[in-house]
């Protein structure tokens, strides 16, 4: 099943409407030209089929677009990174 990703940056979340008032969604926040992703949350029935990949990967498009680096805060991001160094390019150094 194709699913769109919303983006809302004016609340800084990347959405995926599952049915009425169900949603899976990844929550960020941009300081200081860095992405921080802070939480990706999808229903546990819904689990398993890549929707947090959807939106990890809108938000690394948006990120890009936005010449931002990224920031994995929730483990979610953080094993996401680590299961694709091909991403690793888009990653904050650390200061």
């Amino acid at each position: 099943m194709e699913y769109e990703i919303i983006h809302r940056p004016s609340i800084g979340k990347f959405l995926v409407r599952l049915e009425p008032g169900k949603y899976a969604f990844l929550s960020y926040r941009v300081e200081s030209g860095r992405l921080y992703i802070d939480s990706a949350y999808t229903p546990e029935e819904y689990r398993g089929r890549g929707i947090a990949t959807r939106l990890m990967l809108a938000a690394i498009e948006y990120a890009r677009g936005k010449r931002l680096k990224i920031v994995p805060i929730c483990s979610f991001a953080v094993r996401f990174f680590d299961k694709h160094p091909e991403y690793g390019d888009m990653l904050a150094r650390e200061d």
